[in-house]
């Protein structure tokens, strides 16, 4: 059975890490701390009285001044790993942790997991290939030597760097290793570690090179765990749930997330609010308790994108200049089907179809496998027809051999229809408003990825709320836009009130439309 030394990095708030490591041990756990050099010695001298009779905690032999970005950070984990290795040889797994960090399973959920699979948990990247970098230096990192903090010592940090560059003194990666990138918060097992540290002990011109590298905390482990250990015993991924914002700073849980943490597919959670006083003593209960059942939904990360992401609706791009500066033609009329329920959607497109000779397609910007004809690759993917619309558009009518053209998109495209609008052409709008059920709304959130079958009922108690608020601004949102041709058909008006709005959106007789909206499963979900 595993039996795990968690390898704590930490620096402040004494309390919490001896209650952390009076949980993570009384079942049988290990733990090996470091605590910042730079911190205040009263607080270590605390840590130490309080966990010295503790046999299943030890501490670093060396304590070092930690700086973000730099080495130190690593040898500090080095030190820690080697304490762990001494005191404790019934370990089998060392897991990386911060102070900030919490269970958010069970230790018997936890061994169960790791006994389940023999591996190495650890995020690793190709460095180059790899888009795990979102913004900033690349190669910069690792070809020229960082000496100084660039947090601390940000003139000098960044004048070495300029004089290295200016002078063309780069300098190689080792041959032999294939730099990697990922998070520093990993599970490795015992064989994997005891191997790390014998080449740290054989490869000092690694150790050298890391030494000056910038961030190495997210490069050293990642790039000589590849190194060691075959690809197939290693799954590159964390094993502690983390998110961040859109500005980088990563996201704090407080006590209304309890639920949502143990439903991620991840054994801790980091980071926990130092003010979450509940959330802390509802999961430190956690790791001791006995036969408790988890059921893992994973949808944390889609929650926050969906959650967060509402109020830069429209402000997050503007207008591309070749779009602007295109037309569909002033004789073109564009036909904009709005729908949120799809399937309604391609309904009403099926039966216009059989009743006019309009071509029509679905939702070109909005499925990727909407069905297109081979335009020399603007069609190939949603990003490509999404910047260059216009284009996309222009070339569909010139496809069809037609000036109008009827094409389905969601709500959410308000962008799109406001600079389709804007065009010379012609466009008509006819906005289709379903009624959304409970049941449609959870199946809904589980199409998208923002709950999944094992997502509680108080969760989606919640969530729906937010959803159908979410559906509603959508649809208000095209309303005070106040486009010139918005027609509306509803599920809740009659079958002649719809014709009569179709009618007007198609330019047909209102016979002709009535044969579309008097079909039954019309609204059917």
């Amino acid at each position: 059975m595993a039996k795990i030394a968690y390898i704590l990095l930490c620096h402040k708030d004494p309390d919490s890490i001896i209650r952390q490591a009076e949980r993570l041990t009384a079942v049988g756990d290990y733990m090996s701390i470091h605590f910042d050099a730079s911190a205040d010695a009263a607080h270590f001298s605390k840590i130490r009285d309080a966990l010295r009779d503790n046999p299943n905690v030890t501490f670093a032999a060396k304590r070092i001044k930690c700086g973000w970005g730099e080495w130190s950070l690593v040898q500090a984990t080095l030190h820690a790993v080697e304490a762990a290795v001494e005191a404790f040889p019934r370990a089998t797994h060392f897991y990386m942790l911060s102070g900030d960090c919490m269970a958010i399973k069970s230790a018997e959920y936890t061994h169960g997991f790791l006994d389940n699979d023999d591996v190495d948990y650890i995020e690793s990247f190709d460095y180059f290939e790899s888009d795990w970098i979102k913004t900033g230096w690349t190669e910069e990192r690792l070809i020229y030597r960082h000496w100084f903090n660039e947090r601390t010592q940000k003139k000098r940090f960044y004048a070495m760097f300029e004089l290295q560059k200016r002078l063309g003194l780069t300098r190689d990666i080792p041959s032999d290793i294939q730099v990697q990138i990922g998070s520093q918060w990993w599970c490795l097992r015992r064989r994997t570690i005891e191997w790390l540290l014998e080449f740290c002990k054989e490869r000092r011109d690694v150790i050298r090179f890391f030494r000056t590298t910038w961030i190495p905390d997210e490069t050293f482990f990642q790039t000589v765990v590849r190194h060691l250990v075959p690809e197939r015993e290693i799954r590159p991924r964390t094993l502690t749930f983390l998110m961040f914002t859109d500005y980088g700073m990563p996201v704090t849980f407080y006590n209304d997330h309890y639920d949502l943490l143990l439903g991620q597919d991840y054994l801790f959670a980091r980071k926990i609010s130092a003010d979450a006083q509940d959330l802390k003593r509802r999961l430190g209960l956690l790791y001791s308790a006995k036969g408790t059942q988890f059921q893992i939904s994973n949808e944390g990360r889609s929650l926050f994108r969906f959650l967060t992401g509402r109020g830069r609706i429209g402000r997050r791009f503007s207008t591309r200049f070749w779009e602007t500066e295109s037309t569909l033609g002033r004789e073109r009329e564009l036909l904009v089907v709005v729908c949120k329920k799809w399937h309604v959607a391609k309904r009403v497109l099926e039966r216009i179809r059989q009743t006019t000779n309009v071509p029509a397609i679905e939702y070109v910007f909005n499925e990727e496998d909407a069905p297109l004809p081979a335009l020399g690759g603007i069609e190939k993917t949603l990003g490509k027809r999404t910047r260059h619309r216009r284009a996309l558009m222009r070339m569909l009518f010139d496809y069809f051999e037609t000036d109008r053209l009827i094409v389905c998109m969601d709500p959410t495209n308000l962008e799109l229809l406001e600079d389709f609008a804007a065009d010379r052409s012609v466009t008509r709008i006819l906005e289709i408003e379903c009624t959304f059920t409970d049941e449609y709304l959870i199946g809904h959130s589980m199409r998208v990825g923002l709950a999944g079958e094992q997502t509680s009922q108080e969760t989606l108690d919640r969530l729906l709320p937010t959803i159908r608020n979410d559906m509603t601004f959508e649809s208000d949102a095209i309303r005070d836009a106040q486009f010139e041709n918005h027609s509306r058909m509803r599920e809740s008006a009659s079958s002649a009130e719809n014709a009569e709005e179709l009618a007007k959106f198609l330019g047909v007789s209102a016979e002709k439309a009535q044969e579309i909206t008097s079909t039954d499963y019309l609204f059917a979900d």
